[in-house]
C-alpha cells in the first residue's frame, strides 16, 4: 500500500504543465519586434523540451502593427524593411509550426493605413485588441508586453 501511495504521489507531481501567456507588442522598433519575436519561440521550445505544453497568443497593436501586412514594404521605413521581414518570418513560423494565436487591432490598421485584405490570412482582425487582450488575461494568460 505504501509503494502504490508514493507511485500517486510521484505521478501526481510529474504531470506536464500547460503554460499560457498573450504577447502584447506595440513597439514600432523593428529591431526590438525582431528579438521579441524570437525570443517567444526560444520560450515555447525551453518549456516543450522540460516535457511542457505551451498555448500562446500574440495581440499586435500600435507600431507593431505592419509586421503582419503582406505589403509591410509600404508602410515601414526602408531602413527597417529587413528586419519586418524576418519578423514576419517569425511569426509565419509561430502560427503555422507552433499554433501561436495571433490577433491584430483594427484601429491600428486604420492608424498604419493597412487595409484588411493586406493582412495575412492567419491573422485574426479584432475591433480593439485590448479586450483580446483582457479576455485572454480573464482566462488565466499571463501578459507580457512588448513595448
Amino acid at each position: 500500500m505504501k509503494y502504490i501511495f508514493l507511485l500517486l504521489l510521484v505521478l501526481s507531481t510529474s504531470q506536464a504543465k500547460d503554460y499560457k501567456a498573450v504577447f502584447d507588442c506595440s513597439s514600432k522598433s523593428a529591431n526590438f519586434i525582431f528579438s521579441r519575436m524570437m525570443l517567444i519561440e526560444r520560450t515555447m521550445n525551453m518549456i516543450q523540451e522540460d516535457g511542457d505544453t505551451t498555448t500562446f497568443a500574440l495581440t499586435i497593436h500600435g507600431g507593431c502593427a505592419p509586421i503582419i501586412s503582406k505589403n509591410f514594404d509600404e508602410v515601414v521605413e526602408d531602413d527597417d524593411l529587413e528586419l519586418t521581414q524576418k519578423s514576419q518570418e517569425q511569426i509565419i513560423r509561430l502560427a503555422e509550426k507552433k499554433g501561436v494565436d495571433i490577433t491584430v487591432c483594427a484601429i491600428s490598421l486604420n492608424t498604419n493605413n493597412i487595409e484588411e485584405e493586406d493582412v495575412l490570412p492567419f491573422v485574426k482582425i479584432s475591433k480593439n485588441s485590448f479586450i483580446d487582450t483582457i479576455g485572454y488575461q480573464n482566462d488565466g494568460y499571463a501578459l507580457m508586453t512588448f513595448k
